[in-house]
């Protein structure tokens, strides 16, 4: 097909983006040619007979006629790194699935761990679990092996082990979810080795873009997967949060909204969790400012445009985050800065005379 599109003198090729069926085909043709991404929503034909060719010759006229454009897609650099990054969620987010499934069966075992720890599964939890399963039953012995913290709690825990664990059941359903956790958690490991030596060449940006409160290491990753890291796509801060879907719109059906990548808001949204609960920053005062006349959710938005518009300015300046400081709200709506902000409306030309009594 490449060879025959050059045989034709093709230039632009417009292809619409169905799952994942575009992506083969891209990768071929985009080092030949200039390829276009149409959103499929933007494409609607007349009712009527539909097969894939019909469907060839509309975007063939609609390309050719400037009626679409195209969307964003990253370079192959960027595309093969979001890959690993949300595969890496997708293993950690099965990583969640199992350990609840392991809470489930301590629960059927009577074993009451999570009254007395915060999590079902950490270092200690493992210890006792491994004692457990090779057959351990004195409730005391299970909680002497506890490390760190735990160890204030033992004659508690000693009363939430005193269970009902039968190893020929129990134990075995135990031992094969704890085996799954090893391998989730070893490819948790590998995944997240070959991101950052992927990422290794920009390093200096992506420390510049760990700056931003409550945004980890991991969280950077994911975003300079999604969003990439030349901010020339993307001319002001607000294409860029168009495109992520984390500005007012109206684009809704059933009562959602249906625009941005849902990897890149969840990223945003834990994100914006964890800033919102910092101390003394700019982003937890706007988001209180927010939700006490909005609610938290509404909050949680504006901080996830916080974030994305920081993101864009660190990445296009190639500057450290800025902190404005808890203040400013009291800042923000000062005598003094509602006095320029009225002046400054009048226009130019305009005198203003104070006079005091």
């Amino acid at each position: 097909m490449s060879d025959w599109l050059l045989v034709e003198q093709v230039e632009p090729v417009g292809m619409e983006a169905t799952g994942v069926y575009w992506r083969p085909v891209f990768s071929v043709l985009e080092e030949r040619f200039t390829c276009w991404l149409l959103n499929a929503q933007h494409m609607h034909n007349v009712p009527g007979r539909k097969t894939d060719v019909s469907d060839s010759v509309w975007i063939a006229q609609l390309l050719e006629h400037g009626l679409v454009r195209p969307s964003f897609v990253p370079p192959r650099e960027m595309r093969d790194l979001r890959d690993l990054t949300r595969s890496r969620t997708a293993v950690t987010q099965e990583r969640v699935r199992m350990i609840q499934r392991l809470e489930k069966v301590l629960q059927d075992a009577g074993i009451k761990l999570t009254s007395v720890a915060a999590q079902a599964y950490s270092k200690s939890a493992r210890a006792i679990l491994d004692a457990l399963v090779d057959g351990e039953r004195d409730p005391h012995v299970l909680a002497s092996l506890v490390k760190g913290r735990m160890r204030s709690m033992q004659e508690r825990l000693g009363e939430a082990l005193g269970h009902r664990c039968r190893v020929d059941h129990h134990g075995v359903l135990v031992r094969r979810l704890l085996e799954h956790l090893d391998t989730l958690d070893a490819s948790v490991e590998d995944l997240s080795r070959e991101i950052a030596r992927r990422l290794e060449p920009h390093a200096d940006l992506l420390a510049l873009l760990c700056t931003i409160p409550a945004v980890g290491a991991k969280t950077v990753q994911v975003l300079a997967a999604e969003i990439g890291l030349d901010m020339e796509v993307f001319p002001t801060t607000g294409h860029l949060a168009s495109w992520a879907g984390v500005c007012p719109g109206n684009k809704a059906s059933g009562g959602k909204r249906r625009s941005g990548s849902r990897w890149l808001k969840q990223a945003l949204t834990e994100a914006a969790w964890g800033a919102a609960r910092t101390k003394g920053t700019y982003l937890s005062a706007h988001h209180a400012q927010i939700r006490g006349r909005a609610g938290r959710y509404k909050a949680i938005g504006a901080t996830r445009h916080d974030i994305i518009v920081a993101y864009w300015h660190i990445a296009h300046d190639r500057v450290p985050y800025r902190e404005l400081g808890a203040d400013w709200v009291s800042r923000r709506y000062s005598p003094e800065h509602r006095a320029r902000r009225l002046i400054s409306q009048l226009g130019p030309g305009v005198r203003v005379c104070c006079r005091s009594r």
